[in-house]
């Protein structure tokens, strides 16, 4: 059935005050589920099945975002953004109470399960940047972008300050310990699921097409849309762009940080510590993804998408450096880890951006959401592979690993930038 379009008097700029304050709102709710279980997940998985195993889960959190985007495309083509982010919601909701209960039942499948279930939040998250964009301004679609990027420094920055807090109150009602920050993302991943349904209305991908004067898409017609996204990046040079430095940015950001706490663990011992450590060295690392948004965005818009990326090519490059020769020096790894998500930023605002301007509006959420399913299936790998680069080699090998990874990005927009 196609969704009904938008009444041809909308105001536009009203809507996408409107539409970028929700996603903020939001943005900063799911960031703190996000984070609080992102912060105690790889401590989880080593204590009940190893270090590889916290890599995997990693992982397994960050496929889960990947495939969860498929169906939440399908359903953002026929139906606008609202059910495809709140199906994500929902599904991450789904992911944190399993998750819970495998630490209650001390069942590892059960563990991986709930976590690939658990990255539905992260899909949510992400997918919201391009519904800031649907409506924007040519010249303000990357700054726009970034403010809903950046809200989820609030949330996410608290996040895993509160998760000590949650273990341990939740504890008193015979919660096992990490099961506490699961139920409070559980909790706040059902209030964004409910907010989007009921509010987010017009919905503005579905305003953007009717203005765009480009019909809805039929269940029939969405069934090739995997097919269309793939031929559509394939023909333009800037959709390549984006996608490989949305992708690369990911694997170098997932693959350090997802074994970022493993590495904590070696050198801080008590449980206590532990936590109020992972948590601070996270907060930083997520300050470093999120805060500095709006800037990026400026800088994109001023300057152009690939000088951008470019700089985001060096700060991850930096981030390497520092991560892995900080051994046990919190603070000069907290600074590593706050490089390693600002250059996060940089190729994801702007590879972002380059991305959504470079393919027409009815090809958008379908390309957008194949984006975000090679992010998340190269996300993955990095992660899995981490696990097993730590166990076998440590920490700072991985960090070397890593920063060969940029190399393609770097020839690639060097390439496209001289052409």
């Amino acid at each position: 059935m196609t969704a009904l379009a938008a009444p041809p008097a909308t105001d536009v700029p009203r809507l996408q005050r409107r539409t970028l304050g929700l996603l903020v709102s939001m943005q900063v709710v799911g960031g703190l589920g996000v984070a609080s279980g992102v912060s105690v997940g790889a401590l989880l998985a080593a204590s009940m099945a190893g270090p590889t195993a916290a890599g995997l889960a990693g992982s397994s959190a960050v496929i889960g975002a990947a495939l969860i985007a498929i169906p939440a495309t399908r359903l953002m083509r026929t139906g606008g953004r609202r059910p495809g982010l709140a199906f994500a919601y929902a599904a991450g909701a789904l992911g944190a109470l399993l998750v819970a209960a495998a630490v209650w039942w001390d069942s590892v499948p059960l563990l991986f399960t709930g976590t690939f279930l658990f990255g539905g939040s992260s899909a949510a998250n992400l997918q919201s940047r391009y519904a800031a964009v649907d409506l924007a301004a040519p010249d303000r679609r990357a700054r726009h972008l970034s403010v809903v990027v950046w809200a989820t420094t609030l949330g996410a920055v608290a996040g895993p300050n509160l998760a000590p807090w949650a273990d341990r109150w939740l504890a008193r009602f015979g919660v096992p310990e990490y099961g506490g920050p699961y139920l409070f993302s559980f909790v706040v991943f059902v209030l964004a699921c409910l907010v989007l349904l009921v509010f987010l209305r017009p919905d503005p991908l579905l305003t953007a097409r009717s203005l765009s004067e480009v019909p809805g898409k039929s269940d029939s017609a969405s069934r090739g849309v995997w097919r269309a996204a793939v031929r559509t990046v394939r023909a333009s040079p800037g959709a390549r762009v984006g996608v490989v430095s949305v992708a690369v940015g990911h694997v170098v950001m997932v693959g350090v940080m997802s074994m970022t706490p493993v590495h904590i663990g070696d050198y801080v011992h008590d449980h206590g510590d532990l936590l109020r450590v992972v948590g601070l060295v996270i907060s930083i690392h997520i300050t470093g993804m999120y805060a500095l948004s709006p800037v990026i965005g400026w800088l994109a818009d001023r300057f152009g998408r690939r000088p951008v990326i470019l700089g985001g090519v060096g700060v991850l490059l930096l981030a390497c450096l520092f991560s892995g020769t900080a051994g046990d020096n919190t603070p000069r790894l907290s600074i590593g880890l706050a490089l390693l998500g600002l250059g996060w930023g940089c190729t994801m605002v702007a590879g972002s951006t380059l991305l959504t301007e470079s393919v027409p509006v009815e090809q958008r959420a379908g390309v957008q959401g194949l984006s975000d399913v090679v992010m998340g299936v190269a996300g993955a790998s990095a992660g899995a592979l981490a696990g097993v680069v730590v166990d076998l080699f440590g920490y700072p090998a991985l960090t070397a690993v890593a920063a060969v990874g940029v190399v393609p990005l770097l020839a690639m927009v060097l390439r496209r930038s001289a052409a």
